[in-house]
């Protein structure tokens, strides 16, 4: 998940870098937390975590509160990627690792966008064409 986190991150240049991996970090984070507290409710009707129809109305609650949650903080690109990992909480993780799973892919996709941006940090777009040229003469010259 951290390669996804990283694909993710990445952007044209820094700031679409920032942009991108805030986008699905912050969602990330706030899908993952609303997740973990749904599907705890969740075990409380069905503490073997069976599927159950009742699974609906706390999606239904979960993703209105990420919508909410994400308006609140002006940071209305989480509402995708923190929908994502709310479903996935909710409808395909068991209950013994549902904890676990959230904060690893919290933790995963923090790693994955560190490493986009210190990418387009490290090797902005300009410095990379400049590479690409400098590839493309010494071929040329052979």
């Amino acid at each position: 998940f951290a390669c996804i986190g990283a694909v993710f991150g990445t952007g044209s240049d820094l700031g679409d870098s920032w942009l991108n991996g805030g986008n699905r970090l912050f969602g990330t984070i706030i899908g993952g937390f609303i997740g973990m507290l749904l599907f705890r409710l969740y075990v409380v009707f069905y503490p073997t975590g069976d599927p159950s129809l009742l699974l609906m109305p706390f999606l239904f609650v979960g993703v209105v509160v990420l919508i909410v949650a994400c308006q609140f903080f002006r940071w209305p690109g989480g509402i995708q990627p923190g929908g994502v990992i709310l479903c996935i909480i909710l409808f395909n993780t068991p209950v013994e690792t549902y904890i676990a799973y959230s904060l690893n892919r919290m933790l995963d996709t923090g790693i994955g966008v560190v490493v986009a941006l210190l990418v387009n940090h490290f090797l902005p777009r300009e410095r990379l064409l400049k590479i690409l040229c400098t590839l493309k003469l010494r071929k040329k010259e052979e």
